[in-house]
């Protein structure tokens, strides 16, 4: 038990006091003089080892070691010796002391009441005197109860005997309290209320539970408390019942190949659940066997306290044995066979690749072929064989061109699967330069070798490459190639002979020439010798030229086999000559009819030419007509800008065309006449053309012709949308039906439209209503607005004479009377009266012409009632009336 002060002193420095003894010593009856019997150990926590220990009981003395020896002869044991042992410091004032306890206890099967008695500590007294506090006599420390696990009973078992000092005086009842007894884990411990006898009810398991704190109590009879509780300590002893256990049934480890002996390896553990401060819980290890035995049975060894491994000897090569298989035991007792329990684990120690044999390339000499003007082929294969971890860095290969390849025409890559070296052309290579390529190759791993390993000789070989010869595409020397001429060379011209050579120079073929791309079609090609000649006039103007630079692609093929072919790019440069006159704008324009300085037009000139020439461009009016210089006056702003003003004060508001002369710099100069309709307005006070003036002054221009045209088609639309609805109601008027024959129908101009029947109602007719009216006084009575069409007129009509009226004739009555009887008795006439139909003039009458009425009759007939019946039979009236003619 370690025991370290942590109340900090008045005074520095402070001592910790440690007390390692046994509290329940095995003694005899007696102790001889000068027998050592216990060890004390103080401890300063600053480890000052100037320590003084003084013991209160002149029978005992402590030895500077710490050590407890008798003074004299101690002859009875039979109740317990007390006394306390003081430590000091060198230099410190204070003090530290602690109680040491020496009982008797005897191995001896007889009744625990002899072995151990304990008794509830005699009360003290406090006394004081005039110096102060003095200090007083500790209590008793009641030793712990040590019990063996595992006991064998028979149980109840005595364990020790609790007795108080009034006990004679009277009646104590005993009881204990605590974990073990009425707390859990209950009835582990019980007591004799009587007699004061505590028993442990059945074996215990240390590694279940190591001690037991309990209290015992005394009272009387009444419950009446008599003594103080005492604290019991009751401590399981150890013993050796339970195995080492390994953390795990395997472990896995692993060490370099090469490695020299020392070399930590890995550690195994292995826990006892003992007690470790004893033997029983102080677990040994060592080696049972190593497998395989190579290159020796010992090849590692174990630290038998740590369970560290380690390598015994040199000679670990992964090539030969890539893993071990140790059996490790594990045994307590500090590993006494004889005694001590033992398990087993296994060790699987892996040994790791390092780069200790270097790649070897199967044979000297490797070869090859590959065509020539082929890239990315792989030509030919290396083989390699390396022993160390396939597809670690120690054996993946790489390889190296030494020499033989200057100009870099092959590449080796590695095969990640197989490690083969895959020689690989990178740039194409040419038979008619290189027939073959001798490579001298070297390999070796990406990691480094180890240490004090060699290259090995076969690490480097000769590759062989023979180059194949194909039929190669014919190449023009310059392509593209450039010439200059300038525009406008005639059709025929020679412009340079476009020829390619064929790089197959121990093969005789034949190169013919063809038009690949001629976008304005204006070159041609002789299919011999390739000599280009124009076949239209060249134009830079032209839009298939780009800055001055027109493109036509050639086609080259040889007659070999298979046949091969390349192309070519001409390009002509287009030298500008002067052969585009400038153009004018603007070609429309407004002026102010006085003059004025805002009465101006802006004037610009341009042309499809380069310079030199374009610009400074001339502007000039023409001498003719004469007007036009009266008139106006153009001067030059700028290079390509010119003003057209008025020259004299006012002109009349009207369009003027006024021709300009434009001329540009060129040698010889072109000139252009352009015509300005300018437009000659009113202007207000801003210069702007008013309203009525630019109505007044308008001409029609093509914007002006535009719309009056739009005009006059909308307004053509709709008098055709018009005249069709006009034919559409007019056919709809014509599709209804008439209850007699057209032919038959002598009602023209007779009924007034609009006007319906009265149904079947209206079958009675009152023919009268047909004959002249003798009067107008019933057509006044009418209403305002309604007359019937075959009503005479209120007006005066003065250009018809009146004539008398004279009875209605009986022929039309009796056409009338017929139509109605032929009504009524055709069964499929509508039934409404046939007579009463609206909005149709009809067709005919069966009547025929009228001009037969004079022919027809036999006698004469006054036909002049006609001039009485209206306006309507005015016509008839005159043919037939034999009135005059008005």
């Amino acid at each position: 038990m370690v025991v370290c002060n942590q109340a900090r002193p008045p005074t520095p420095p402070s001592l910790s006091l440690s007390l390692s003894l046994s509290l329940a010593l095995s003694l005899s009856l007696s102790l001889c003089l000068s027998a050592l019997i216990m060890k004390v150990k103080f401890e300063d926590c600053q480890h000052s080892k100037a320590v003084g220990f003084e013991s209160s009981d002149p029978n005992f003395s402590v030895r500077p070691d710490g050590s407890v020896y008798t003074e004299q002869e101690v002859a009875n044991l039979s109740e317990p010796i007390q006394f306390m042992v003081t430590a000091r410091g060198g230099h410190d004032p204070h003090i530290w002391e602690t109680t040491v306890k020496l009982a008797l206890k005897l191995e001896e099967a007889g009744e625990v009441e002899d072995r151990m008695v304990i008794k509830f500590p005699r009360k003290h007294q406090k006394s004081s005197s005039a110096n102060g506090l003095r200090r007083q006599k500790r209590d008793w420390v009641i030793p712990p109860i040590n019990v063996p696990e595992n006991s064998r009973g028979p149980f109840p078992q005595m364990l020790v005997r609790i007795r108080s000092d009034q006990d004679l005086e009277k009646g104590i009842r005993y009881s204990i309290t605590g974990a073990g007894a009425d707390q859990p884990p209950i009835d582990v411990y019980n007591i004799d209320p009587v007699h004061g006898k505590m028993f442990v009810t059945r074996p215990l398991d240390r590694e279940e539970r190591a001690s037991y704190h309990l209290r015992a109590h005394a009272v009387d009879m009444n419950g009446n408390k008599v003594e103080s509780p005492i604290d019991l300590y009751i401590y399981v002893i150890d013993m050796n019942d339970n195995r080492p256990e390994f953390q795990n049934q395997v472990y896995n480890g692993s060490v370099a190949e090469g490695s020299k002996p020392g070399t930590l390896v890995m550690q195994v553990t292995a826990n006892d659940s003992d007690d470790d401060t004893t033997a029983n819980g102080m677990v040994r290890y060592r080696i049972l066997s190593q497998t395989p035995h190579m290159p020796i049975p010992n090849m590692f060894t174990i630290n038998s306290e740590t369970g560290d491994i380690f390598t015994m000897a040199a000679g670990l090569d992964r090539e030969k044995v890539s893993q071990y298989i140790i059996i490790v035991q594990a045994t307590d007792m500090e590993g006494n066979l004889n005694f001590g329990l033992s398990n087993t684990a296994t060790a699987l120690i892996s040994v790791t690749d390092i780069n200790d044999n270097p790649p070897e390339l199967t044979a000297r000499t490797f070869s090859g072929e590959v065509p020539e003007n082929r890239v990315n082929v792989v030509v030919a294969n290396l083989t390699v064989i390396d022993r160390d971890q396939p597809h670690s860095p120690n054996w993946a290969a790489q390889y190296r061109i030494a020499s033989g390849d200057p100009q870099g025409h092959f590449l080796i890559r590695t095969n990640p699967v197989n490690n083969d070296g895959m020689v690989t052309v990178v740039k194409p290579v040419d038979y008619e330069q290189n027939r073959a390529f001798m490579l001298t190759v070297i390999v070796s791993n990406k990691a480094p070798l180890a240490s004090g390993i060699q290259s090995s000789l076969q690490s480097s070989a000769g590759v062989t490459i023979s180059v194949q010869d194909i039929n190669e595409s014919p190449v023009f020397p310059t392509n593209p190639k450039s010439i200059r001429f300038e525009e406008g060379v005639p059709a025929g011209t020679t412009l340079t002979v476009f020829a390619a050579q064929d790089p197959d120079l121990f093969i005789q073929q034949t190169v013919r020439y063809s038009k690949l791309s001629d976008p304005a079609n204006w070159l041609r090609i002789n299919r011999t010798n390739g000599q280009i000649t124009t076949m239209a006039v060249l134009d830079r103007e032209s839009v298939y030229v780009r800055n001055n630079i027109y493109e036509a692609t050639f086609l080259a093929a040889d007659n070999g086999s298979p046949p091969a072919s390349g192309t070519g790019t001409l390009q002509i440069h287009l030298i500008d000559v002067n052969d585009n006159a400038p153009v004018m704008m603007p070609k429309e324009a407004q002026v102010c009819e006085r003059a004025n300085p805002r009465s101006k037009v802006n004037i610009t000139a341009s042309d499809a030419d380069a310079d030199p020439h374009v610009g400074p461009f001339v502007f000039e009016l023409p001498s003719y007509p004469p007007s036009v210089r009266r008139n106006w006056t153009v001067s030059r702003i700028s290079g390509d800008y010119a003003q057209l003003r008025l020259r004299i004060p006012y002109l009349d508001a009207e369009v003027y065309d006024v021709p300009i002369i434009v001329s540009d710099s060129g040698n010889p100069p072109l000139s252009n006449r352009s015509i300005i309709k300018v437009k000659v307005c009113p202007c207000d006070d801003n210069g702007d053309c008013t309203t009525t003036g630019a109505v007044a002054a308008a001409g029609l221009g093509t914007g002006a012709i535009i719309a009056i045209l739009i005009c006059i088609i909308i307004l053509l639309i709709l008098v055709l949308v018009f005249v069709m609805w006009m034919k559409r109601r007019e056919k709809e008027r014509q599709s209804k039906p008439l209850l007699i024959d057209p032919e038959d129908d002598v009602r023209d101009n007779i009924l007034k439209y609009d006007e319906e029947g009265g149904g079947e109602e209206d079958q009675d007719y009152d023919l009268s209503q047909l004959q002249q009216p003798e009067s107008v006084e019933h057509i006044i009575s009418k209403p305002v607005g309604v007359r019937r069409v075959d009503e005479r007129p209120i007006i005066a009509e003065s250009q018809y004479p009146v004539r008398h009226s004279l009875p209605h004739p009986g022929d039309i009555g009796d056409f009338i009377n017929d139509g109605l009887r032929a009504a009524d008795n055709d069964p499929t006439a509508p039934p409404y009266d046939s007579l009463l139909v609206f909005d149709y003039e009809g067709s005919g009458s069966t009547a025929g012409s009228v001009s037969s009425l004079n022919s027809s009759s036999s006698g004469d007939q006054d036909y002049d009632y006609l001039n009485d019946w209206g306006p309507r039979f005015k016509k008839l009236a005159d043919l037939y009336g034999g009135g005059d003619d008005d």
